[in-house]
This record gives structure tokens, C-alpha cells and sequence, in this order.
């Protein structure tokens, strides 16, 4: 990454703004254009034009009926997307692309080998309608694309007999009630986007058990505690922010073997310690616990943290020094602490960032510009968490099995105690 550049590119358009086009694994409209798919960042390989055919041959007759029956359901289209949407050549219709199955998997006879629908891209068309069960039909959709538009309504139960289906992206829309089930039954999902609904209801365990690279369900409505079974994600990629979110950040066990790169849980409702177990996400990038009500003081695994480079912790009730190990993670980018009760930090800490890069405004350190008035101050320590935690005299042993000596995970370890420590054991 540049060195100038504070936010990775997809951690600013997933969180500072709508759902962009350019976090879409398939772009544009046309007949039969190329597909790009993305997984875990990537681009995947593109073709300029069509395949040969794919815009001459007629589809089956379910393919027609269920375009035709989703055409039905659409209630508003200012622009004309799907004007074009008439008669059985389907892989002509403007928004949908065709390719061929398998050859173990032909809807047709070998000796008339025919094209089936395998993605539908009406992104930022500004349709509005609802989805039909008869898309199920589409029985080798690998990638449905409507971010952008006005639908609204539920996704239907059918959804789940779509067994090749790689990517969702329904961000940017009106669908409400609770997590779409559905979803839940896609054996090739990889790619879910469901970002800017109004969505509720509780996030399912079973959604983190898929093997998904990329879980957007930020800007929502969703409630109740983050599921346990969120460590054991394959994703890369996971937002949760902007939802109303309750409890605490899943306990420690379960992180290890994690690839998580961007967490995100900003702006919830979520309370309690940052766990000491957040030290195994070694290969995490960006970390964004901002705008809850996290409390206590921070765990030393994060000097764990190798390849991190935003750690967002700001407009939490976060305390006690800032710790030297924090300030030692030479990835980082950007640190943002404000709006904490900090006490203070080592000169270090204020060596080791620029201005630009280290926001501790609105804290309680001392002889420092923009900070909390005194009365506001007084008496917040984080004594009385169970979740206390001693900055250690040394780096914890990062990457160590959970309950070994000072490694991160530890069961019960100095930062687990219930009480506070002795003042023989307190940092001078």
C-alpha cells in the first residue's frame, strides 16, 4: 500500500459511503459481456465479448418463463433496462449473460448443445419490484447482481434450490424481515452482500459455517449478540457495522486458523472488554471496534497483529494507558483512539505516529490539546471489569496454543483475574 494511503481502498467504499459498483464482482450492463468475479480482492479473468452463439440461441423454456415472470414483478423502470426483455432469445435480454454448463450437465441433447443463463447484472438499473420464486428456475445461476435499485420485500424460500450460485449482491435496496434463509442453503455461495436494507432480526449461526470469502451485512437493522461461530468464518472480509448489535465481541476460543482481514463492527451497540483472543488474528488489516461501548483497558495481544494497518477504536469507554505494544506495530497506518478515557501514552507512542496518522482526541491525558474536560475524567479507571488487564513486561508470546504461559488466549491469565492486581504487579 502507498505510504500516503491511511484507509485500504475496500475498507473506505464498504463503510464511508453506499455500496459501490466497483466492490462488485460483475459490472455493466450489455448482452452477454464479461464476467469478473471477486474473490478475496481479486478480479478474475474477463471476456471483452460474448461467447459465440450466446446471443442467437433460443433458452429452455423455464429459463423464459421465469425472466418473463420476474419482468412481470417489476413495477417501475424509468430507464427502459428491460425493454428489451421480449421473446425466447434470452441471452439477448440486456442484463443477463449466458455461457455454457458442463458437458455432464447439458439441459439439451449432445448433438444440440445449448447456452444457459449464468448471471443476471441489473445493477443501479433503479427497478423496482420484488424477486419471484420462478428465478430458482435459472437452475445454473452462478451470480445474481441488483444492487442499486428499489426492491423490496423478502427473498423467496425457492432461492435455495439455486445450487450454483457464487455471488448475492442485494446491497443498496429495500428488503426487510429477518435474515433471508434462503441464503443459508447455497452450497457455492462465496460472495454475500446484503448491505443498506432493512433487514433485522438476529445474524444466524450457520451463516458463519458457510464457506463465504466476503459477509457484508452492515447498514441494517440486524439485533441481538455477534454469533460465537463468527471465528470459525473462512470469510476475509466481514462487516457487521451500523446494525444494532448488543453484548459483548465473541469470547477467544475458536480464533485460531482464522483469515479474517477486515472486521468490522463499528457503530453497534456492543459492550464489555476487547477479548484478549483478538491477538490470534494475525492476518487482519483493518479493525474497526469504533462508536460502541466497549470498556476496560486494551488486551497486549494486539501487538500480535502483524500485518494490521487501521485499528479504529474511537467513541468507546476504553481507559488506562495506551500500551507501548500498541504503539510498536510498525504496519499500522492509521490508530484511532478518540474519544476514550485515555490516561495517557509513552512519548514512544507519540514518536512512533505522525498527527495525521494517530487521532487521540477527547481522552484524559494530561497536557495535551482537545482533550476531555477534568470532571469528566474523574473516577474512570476500569478497575472494576473482570476483563483488567496488566500491560506485560515484555511482548506476549504471540501465535501460542490458548492456556500457554503469556500466550495469547490464555484462559485465566493476568488478564482474566477478577480482581485487581497487587501493586507489586502493577507497571511503575
Amino acid at each position: 500500500m502507498p505510504t500516503g494511503c491511511c484507509l485500504p481502498l475496500l475498507f473506505f467504499f464498504l463503510v464511508c459511503g453506499e455500496a459501490s459498483p466497483q466492490a462488485s464482482a460483475f459490472v455493466g450492463f450489455g448482452n452477454g459481456g464479461g464476467l469478473g468475479v471477486w474473490v478475496n480482492g481479486g478480479v478474475g479473468v474477463s471476456t471483452q465479448n460474448p461467447p459465440p452463439g450466446g446471443s442467437s440461441e433460443p433458452s429452455s423454456s423455464g429459463e423464459y418463463a421465469a425472466l418473463q415472470a420476474f419482468k412481470f414483478a417489476i413495477t417501475g423502470d424509468p430507464s427502459g433496462v428491460l425493454a428489451n426483455w421480449v421473446g425466447p432469445n434470452v441471452c439477448s435480454y440486456r442484463g443477463v449473460f449466458c455461457s455454457t454448463p458442463p458437458a455432464d450437465d447439458m439441459p439439451f441433447s449432445p448433438s444440440s448443445p445449448g447456452r444457459v443463463v449464468s448471471a443476471i447484472d441489473l445493477n443501479k438499473a433503479n427497478l423496482q419490484g420484488t424477486l419471484v420464486k420462478e428465478l430458482a428456475l435459472l437452475t445454473h445461476l452462478s451470480i445474481l447482481h441488483l444492487n442499486s435499485n428499489r426492491f423490496s420485500g423478502t427473498v423467496p424460500d425457492a432461492f435455495r434450490d439455486l445450487e450454483f450460485l457464487t455471488e448475492i449482491d442485494l446491497s443498496n435496496n429495500h428488503f426487510s424481515g429477518p435474515f433471508p434463509e434462503p441464503i443459508l442453503y447455497m452450497p457455492s455461495l462465496v460472495y454475500l452482500d446484503l448491505r443498506f436494507n432493512s433487514l433485522s432480526g438476529g445474524v444466524p449461526d450457520e451463516l458463519f459455517a458457510m464457506d463465504l470469502d466476503a459477509i457484508f451485512l452492515n447498514n441494517n437493522h440486524f439485533e441481538g449478540e455477534i454469533p460465537m461461530s463468527l471465528w470459525s468464518s473462512s470469510a476475509s472480509v466481514i462487516s457487521l457495522a451500523n446494525n444494532r448489535l448488543t453484548g459483548s465481541i465473541p469470547a477467544s476460543f475458536g480464533y485460531t486458523g482464522s483469515g479474517i482481514r477486515e472486521l468490522l463492527f463499528l457503530n453497534n451497540k456492543l459492550t464489555g472488554c476487547i477479548p484478549e483472543g483478538v491477538g490470534l488474528l494475525s492476518d487482519i488489516e483493518v479493525l474497526d471496534l469504533s462508536f460502541n461501548s466497549l470498556k476496560g483497558h486494551l488486551p497486549s495481544s494486539l501487538s500480535c497483529l502483524s500485518s494490521i494497518e487501521v485499528l479504529n477504536i474511537a467513541h468507546n469507554e476504553l481507559s488506562g494507558v495506551l500500551p507501548d505494544v500498541v504503539c510498536s506495530m510498525r504496519s499500522l497506518l492509521n490508530l484511532t483512539i478518540s474519544y476514550n478515557f485515555f490516561s495517557g501514552f509513552s512519548q514512544d507512542c507519540g514518536k512512533t505516529f505522525r498527527s495525521a496518522w494517530f487521532d487521540f482526541s477527547g481522552n484524559c491525558i494530561p497536557g495535551r490539546d482537545l482533550q476531555r474536560p477534568p470532571p469528566e475524567c474523574i473516577g474512570v479507571s476500569g478497575d472494576g471489569l473482570s476483563c483488567l488487564r496488566v500491560p506485560p513486561t515484555r511482548p506476549v508470546a504471540c501465535g501460542l496454543p490458548l492456556g500457554t504461559g503469556l500466550g495469547v488466549g490464555v484462559g485465566v491469565s493476568l488478564g482474566d483475574r477478577e480482581t485487581p492486581p497487587s501493586p507489586a504487579s502493577s507497571p511503575p
